[in-house]
């Protein structure tokens, strides 16, 4: 029987409060737990992610998926992004905060439910999430283990270069489209001073190449947001981990934003066993 403790409110670091949902089976005794991390302009109730965590869960592995504290989202409205102000500040260090505190929560709250065994963790993220996740993995002893859905590789080369770097700090806003919603979605210039004042720690190739751990990379060949190359340079970086390469798979994995559907698409299906034999140690 499958549990679902939906939008739980916990405390930020940083002024605004982190919303998440925890997914487990209350016929499985210390059930390894994934905390899921979502993407750039992506939340913990995108599409199929909901569907995924609740198998995930009926097969023994408890799931907990979070908003980063700002995504966008408000504990009212958790999906898409009706505080773009937030959005507009938020970094990369204000994530690895933010996940920070959902482990820690995690060590207190869940010490000692007999459902969830809060000391085998699996770290998984996707796209921008991945990249979050492989810098944690790398400096936290509590993650056992570490997946990268569509991950990034890097993050310095996602900012605007030269003249739109000068226009940006010049303007002190830089705005995308999102394409689904058509927001304009504001970025204040204190990203990337953010970044520069902490690229060191925010070096994804360095974690990469640091990591002491079990590390699955998942990525589709027909991925346009975030290309394979960077799989494979994970991959190089980090050549204990393994490669999962899934022939025609989008970023996304076949899923869409609303997921109405009562099963999962075939990717996201693949991706369920994969990770639950990695996690359970099975070939």
């Amino acid at each position: 029987m499958v549990i679902e403790e939906r939008n739980k409110v916990i405390k930020g670091p940083h002024r605004l409060p982190i919303l998440l949902d925890i997914f487990y089976n209350k016929n499985v005794t210390d059930a390894p737990l994934i905390i899921f991390c979502h993407g750039y302009k992506g939340f913990k109730d995108w599409g199929a992610w909901n569907l995924l965590s609740k198998t995930f869960a009926a097969s023994g592995v408890a799931v907990l998926k979070f908003n980063f504290s700002h995504n966008g989202g408000t504990v009212e409205q958790p999906i898409d992004f009706p505080d773009l102000e937030a959005f507009g500040h938020n970094n990369y260090t204000k994530e690895l905060e933010d996940l920070n505190q959902v482990l820690d929560w995690v060590e207190t709250t869940y010490a000692k439910n007999p459902h969830i065994d809060a000391s085998n963790i699996t770290l998984v993220g996707h796209s921008r999430g991945g990249g979050i996740v492989t810098l944690k993995a790398a400096e936290d002893s509590r993650v056992k283990n570490l997946v990268s859905l569509a991950g990034v590789s890097d993050f310095k080369s996602r900012f605007p270069k030269g003249a739109d770097l000068e226009a940006w700090k010049s303007s002190g806003v830089h705005f995308v489209t999102n394409g689904r919603t058509k927001q304009q979605m504001p970025h204040y210039f204190q990203f990337y001073k953010n970044f520069k004042a902490n690229a060191s720690k925010l070096n994804i190739q360095d974690a990469a190449k640091n990591l002491k751990l079990p590390h699955l990379i998942i990525h589709g060949d027909a991925d346009t947001s975030v290309d394979l190359k960077e799989a494979l340079a994970l991959h190089k970086w980090h050549p204990q981990s393994e490669l999962m390469v899934l022939e025609g798979a989008n970023h996304v994995f076949g899923s869409h934003h609303p997921w109405s559907f009562s099963e999962l698409p075939l990717c996201l299906q693949q991706i369920h066993s994969k990770i639950t034999h990695f996690i359970n140690n099975l070939p």
